[in-house]
């Protein structure tokens, strides 16, 4: 079936640079249209088209007034100033008289978002999904909330880099995905004994499937299959190749399938890796108390590293003081000299030697005066 002109879509590649020249990131343009994110990326890679008349005109309509330059950006309630009180409206012209002045239109435009209200706002987008997906990366909900602390943490110290990246979102999962799948976690006394399983059945049977894959395929098919990344950008942020991510993801679903059966479908599959993610109560930390976090911590290997590198600089100054100015030979090891006797212990004594001392002996008090020491 044909489209109405009036419903006519642009290509793929072509939504996508209009949003681009409008400024409109994805999760912007997916707030406009009122759709989840995973369906613009949909929509922008040409998987899906936007389903139903209406949805369609108003899509057709947004790229429409992107493509003129006559979109207007999100308005952001929270960094909208206090809205200033409106005049009381003057008494009606008399007829005939001169027409009233026209009202001035209030400045609506939004200021520009500091570095912290910007890092705010994708921390309350991203982080109570992200703690969620850690969970059923690694089933323990404190290392969940911890991963996700120290992703955003790191995104904090690195804002400049990661404020302009094309994905934020995308930065900061792989960075959590990186720390929760980290193998040290097994060697710290707090995480060397399991948690507590979910409550109900079903929900321990997957966990306990999910944790018996491979972590490289768990997190493959939770990004395919639970976060709805295509297998390019699966591939890309597991950093392997299509093929290997595509044997990956076949590998964990039937091994899931051999185990539960009745999540062979990947729609079924979707929905029960979303139900067993949002029954248990994870929640994360405050946005300033990441950032406080995180500058604590930088502060703290800043000055580990300045220690250090006094602590290097001392001990070069005292090599360099101790060391000696020139060159001094080793000493040489001994030699035998030809010619002299070697020394001989003494040995027993002969009978006129030990006669001899019984004489000294009992001569040295009653002997020749020369014997006896004179007192003075």
């Amino acid at each position: 079936m044909t489209q109405s002109p009036a419903t006519q879509l642009p290509p793929p590649k072509e939504r996508r640079r209009l949003r681009e020249a409008g400024s409109l990131t994805q999760a912007q343009a997916a707030a406009r249209m009122g759709v989840r994110l995973e369906t613009l990326r949909a929509w922008e890679k040409g998987r899906t088209a936007p389903q139903g008349r209406r949805r369609r005109e108003a899509y057709a309509r947004l790229l429409a007034e992107l493509a003129t330059g006559a979109a207007e950006p999100p308005v952001r309630t929270e960094a909208l100033p206090a809205p200033e009180p409106r005049p009381e409206p003057g008494p009606a012209p008399t007829p005939g008289g001169p027409p009233p002045a026209p009202m001035p239109e209030p400045d609506v435009t939004a200021p520009p978002l500091t570095p912290a209200q910007a890092f705010d706002a994708l921390y309350a987008f991203c982080a109570p999904a992200l703690v969620r997906q850690a969970y059923l990366l690694t089933g323990r909900r404190e290392l969940a909330r911890e991963s996700v602390e120290r992703a955003f943490q790191l995104a904090w110290q690195h804002w400049p880099e990661v404020a302009v990246d094309r994905d934020p979102a995308g930065w900061v999962r792989a960075t959590a995905y990186e720390y929760a799948l980290s193998p040290w976690h097994r060697f710290r006394p707090r995480y060397r004994h399991p948690e507590a399983p979910p409550a109900d059945a079903s929900d321990r049977a997957l966990m306990d499937v999910l944790l018996q894959l491979p972590p490289p395929y768990r997190r493959t098919l939770l990004l395919y299959d639970g976060v709805g990344l295509d297998l390019p950008e699966t591939a890309a942020e597991a950093e392997a190749s299509t093929p290997a991510t595509a044997n990956r993801l076949l590998y964990a679903r039937q091994a899931v399938a051999e185990r539960l059966p009745e999540l062979s479908d990947p729609a079924e599959l979707n929905r029960r890796l979303a139900e067993l993610a949002s029954t248990e109560r994870l929640r994360a930390a405050k946005p300033p108390t990441v950032r406080t976090g995180s500058e604590r911590r930088a502060r703290f290997w800043t000055r580990a590293a300045i220690a250090f590198t006094v602590a290097l600089i001392g001990t070069t100054a005292l090599t360099a003081r101790t060391a000696p100015m020139r060159y001094e030979p080793p000493v040489a090891p001994g030699e035998t000299v030809r010619g002299v006797p070697p020394r001989v212990a003494p040995g027993s004594l002969s009978e006129a030697e030990e006669e001899l001392r019984e004489r000294l002996r009992e001569a040295t008090v009653s002997g020749p005066m020369r014997l006896v020491p004179q007192g003075r």
